[in-house]
């Protein structure tokens, strides 16, 4: 049920600019290092679309993945401000963060999201697909029946399932500090790759990170929990110095 290759996705959100390359490299520089180790794990990093070409032209890392925070999900049209999910891999984007809790508070349902990923998928971009639940769905018990209906509304058999990432981000957990107790997350990551190896028919079990007030202090909690295949950073993942040190203190 576990992969033995561990994901560290960080999600810059709208920060980052071009001086933030130096983010990038020290990063590449602790990688570089740390694989001498006989350490597997994979690095994505999701930036602002205004940076992902830069970057992506200016680092030369096997490190090191580019993705993007989110993306429309036609292939070009008369939508002001958007990005397609054709824009992203042309800028050389590989991944692509979708359903994200915060773009569902702007607007996302799970039929949306649907779109996005077909488009997203049809560019063969990577899909780290965000799923989770509020903290009054925890308090009434819906947190599976949530996580159930956004897998099932969003995800279709007939997409290529072994690009998409799943990312339990429980929405409460989010930036608060609050996070999962250890069983809960072992039962809730044993449902998540239960239902969707049942529901979409696949051999393997999926890939499922834990996203949530990730940061170097908290990460030893999860070494302990072998379901959890990788983790999506938010605020720490902005530092360098705090990214590294997740990835780190993890293997300590």
């Amino acid at each position: 049920m576990t992969n033995k290759l561990k994901y560290f996705v960080g999600n810059w959100k709208m920060y980052g600019n071009f001086s933030s390359l130096r983010i990038i490299n020290q990063i590449h520089r602790f990688c570089s290092r740390f694989k001498k180790n006989g350490i597997k794990d994979k690095i994505i990093l999701c930036v602002p679309s205004t940076l992902i070409y830069f970057f992506t032209t200016k680092i030369k890392s096997k490190f090191i993945s580019i993705g993007a925070q989110n993306c429309h999900y036609q292939r070009s049209g008369a939508f002001t401000g958007s990005v397609s999910a054709s824009m992203l891999k042309k800028s050389g984007a590989k991944y692509v963060i979708l359903g994200h809790s915060e773009n569902r508070s702007e607007g996302d349902t799970n039929q949306v999201i649907k779109k996005k990923i077909e488009s997203a998928l049809d560019q063969k971009l990577y899909v780290i697909f965000c799923i989770g639940e509020t903290i009054n769905e925890k308090k009434k018990g819906k947190t599976f029946s949530v996580i159930r209906k956004q897998m099932k509304d969003s995800i279709d058999k007939k997409y290529n399932l072994k690009s998409i990432i799943i990312a339990y981000e429980p929405i409460w957990s989010i930036g608060t500090g609050n996070i999962p107790k250890v069983q809960e997350l072992k039962k809730s990551f044993r449902f998540i790759k239960n239902e969707f190896k049942k529901n979409f028919k696949t051999k393997t079990f999926p890939v499922v990170l834990y996203g949530g007030s990730v940061n170097d202090g908290n990460i030893r909690a999860f070494s302990s929990i072998s379901e959890i295949d990788g983790f999506l950073i938010g605020g720490a993942s902005q530092s360098s110095k705090k990214f590294i040190d997740i990835i780190k203190n993890y293997y300590k």
